[in-house]
């Protein structure tokens, strides 16, 4: 059962749900970093009433009349004095009194560590930034030795305790994701993963793993007296490796991070056996971060470019293709093409999108700065390769994990767009949420396809608290559903349309400011099972109910991750029969990724993210051709 819940959450994060998030200029002062940890408050356990109230509504617009009746009578029954609802309540806010973070820990296990799927796709965002033109191999090797700079520039601010703390609408942010993401990586089990995090060491790594034809290499990224290297001794080393591993027909040891996890724990424990294998797994594991030097793949049209580029970030291509050139357990991999095609793809668990979109706007910022640093005559040592002894049945798990990869690869439905009519400015101009205006959008897109409306996730953060993670945004709402029926209803007329348009944004607003302040439902229903698995015999009615699977089969998995570089993250759907979307608001225009399986006859990417583009072309219509002094 925790195992749908994770499949069906798996999606937590890389949400800001409005672009409120500005940083503020700080001295330094040692210690800053945990006094501001200190200063945040607790997640809040939200009223028992409050959250099963909240819950009828959210279903309503998803469940049949006579299901939503049968799920309120559980309800009722639930939350009664001395009920087991109130129990399980009581139980909830002794553990928020006890821990920093009644969530955290739950999920990051259900949500993250505790599910089987492969990360890819499944899990693990992709970004694609910005094409590059290189117009030699020199050319992608300088950008490389730059990228890695800026991630060592912002590593500094990190390790200095300097990183400028973040506010969501007046209210100073938990910054605890950003001392997670470097040097950190996920260990694969049989039955449940975890994460280790190395920069908490007492000697932190000091060296990056950079793989090229499915080799891996130690390149250490800081001088004795504990400098880091400048851009030109970065080049001159990423050169040495390039020349080095020029064999194209290796084994791809790192195709088996893709596996089905319980597979891959079963793989990594035979694999580790092996003392050479083990250390350098261990080197991969600790280093700071992974640059994936790829190869080109076959040039696609123009159109086409962004959707392909987007594919190559999440999954590499497949086996034939840069699949092999990854360690996806790891935190951070930065993707390098030889075409100029340029990302990165995150391991999701111990953290969301902002944190990581902050690194890559200060990273593109970097490297488009000249170089000035002159560069110490000092010989540097041959970057180390990493070795491993493959046998048979390490051969039979590669071969098996190849076989894998490629279906999922054929299986993966992918559209990215560039949305130019308009972008923030026109919602804003109409005094109108933008990420409410592209949600309601996306609702209307969908209702015009399917005919119904559907459970639809879009993550809030929940970073105004201590180690907050993320709740769901149910974008789906009774006053969603009212609008996305009248549009194309001859018998409404534009007034009509507008007004409900209006309420429905309003209504998402809503949802949205109730969700970062810790009043969502979604996480706190889960904490009431999480708690009845730890406490009781048999689980609540209504987490057996129907109602409970509907609400949690999120056909629409979203997410809002602004940022200021031109870039766009995608990821996959989270069911079967569903959707996963992502966007980047710009001022003038959207940056927007869809995903679905092709596995599924009723979904199809192109279809929706036309069926996107045209509702947002149709709203603004719709607001442009309704005189204001009728509202």
């Amino acid at each position: 059962m925790l195992g749908i819940l994770a499949r069906t959450m798996v999606k937590a994060g890389m949400v800001k749900p409005c672009g409120l998030v500005k940083p503020v200029s700080v001295t330094r002062i040692t210690g800053r970093y945990l006094a501001h940890q200190e200063g945040l408050p607790k997640l809040p356990v939200p009223p028992l009433k409050q959250t099963c109230d909240r819950y009828l509504a959210a279903l309503d617009p998803i469940v049949d009349p006579e299901e939503l009746n049968h799920t309120r009578q559980l309800l009722e029954e639930f939350q009664k004095p001395g009920s087991v609802g109130e129990r399980l309540q009581k139980g909830l806010e002794q553990r928020a009194k006890k821990m920093d973070n009644w969530l955290s820990d739950w999920w990051l296990q259900t949500a993250y560590l505790d599910y089987r799927m492969p990360v890819v796709v499944h899990s693990s965002p992709g970004v694609v930034l910005p094409r590059m033109v290189f117009s030699d191999r020199q050319g992608q090797m300088r950008y490389a030795a730059k990228l890695i700079a800026g991630v060592l520039d912002f590593k500094s601010m990190i390790d200095n305790e300097t990183l400028p703390v973040e506010y969501l609408g007046g209210k100073p942010l938990c910054m605890n994701q950003y001392y997670q993401v470097l040097s950190s990586c996920r260990i694969p089990g049989t039955k449940r993963d975890n994460v280790v995090n190395y920069a908490l060491d007492k000697r932190p790594p000091t060296h990056i793993t950079v793989v090229h034809n499915f080799q891996f290499f130690v390149l250490d990224v800081y001088n004795s007296d504990g400098t880091p290297l400048t851009v030109d001794q970065i080049y001159i080393q990423l050169e040495k490796i390039w020349n080095s591993s020029l064999q194209s027909n290796k084994e791809p040891i790192g195709i088996l991070t893709s596996n089905h996890r319980n597979s891959w724990g079963k793989a990594y424990n035979n694999l580790i056996k092996d003392k050479t294998n083990k250390e350098s797994v261990r080197a991969i594991q600790k280093s700071i971060f992974t640059v994936c030097l790829d190869a080109a793949l076959p040039r696609a049209s123009d159109d086409m470019y962004r959707t392909r580029a987007g594919v190559q970030m999440l999954h590499g291509g497949g086996s034939r293709w840069n699949s092999g050139n990854r360690w996806f357990d790891k935190t951070l991999q930065f993707i390098i093409g030889e075409d100029g095609t340029c990302g990165l793809i995150y391991e999701h668990a111990p953290a969301e999108g902002p944190p990581i979109v902050s690194l890559i706007d200060h990273v593109v910022e970097y490297t488009k700065k000249s170089e000035m640093v002159r560069t110490p005559m000092v010989p540097l040592r041959m970057p180390q390769k990493l070795r491993f002894n493959i046998t048979t049945e390490i051969k039979k798990d590669i071969e098996e994990a190849k076989q894998n990869m490629n279906i999922m690869v054929h299986d993966l439905d992918m559209k990215i767009n560039v949305f130019s009519h308009f972008g923030k400015d026109f919602p804003k101009s109409q005094k109108m949420s933008p990420d409410a205006f592209i949600q309601l959008a996306l609702q209307l897109a969908y209702y015009r396809i399917y005919k119904r409306c559907c459970p639809t996730y879009e993550s809030a953060s929940l970073r105004m608290f201590r180690l907050g993670r993320t709740d769901t945004i149910r974008s789906t709402s009774v006053d969603s559903a009212r609008f996305v029926k009248a549009m194309d209803d001859p018998a409404k007329n534009n007034t009509e349309k507008v007004a409900l348009l209006d309420k429905a944004i309003k209504a998402h607003r809503a949802y949205t400011d109730m969700a970062i302040r810790g009043q969502a439902i979604d996480r706190h229903l889960l904490g009431l099972k999480l708690q009845a698995i730890e406490d009781l015999a048999a689980l609540p009615e209504i987490f057996m109910d129907t109602s409970y699977a509907v609400a949690l089969h999120f056909n629409l998995s979203t997410s809002q991750v602004p940022a200021k570089t031109n870039c766009v993250m995608c990821f996959g759907p989270v069911v079967p029969d569903g959707y996963g979307v992502c966007y980047n608001p710009m001022d003038s225009h959207i940056n927007f990724s869809v995903s679905a399986f092709n596995s599924c006859q009723d979904t199809n990417a192109a279809r929706l993210a036309q069926g996107l583009e045209d509702a947002l072309v149709d709203m603004k219509t719709l607001l442009e051709q309704t005189p204001k002094a009728k509202l």
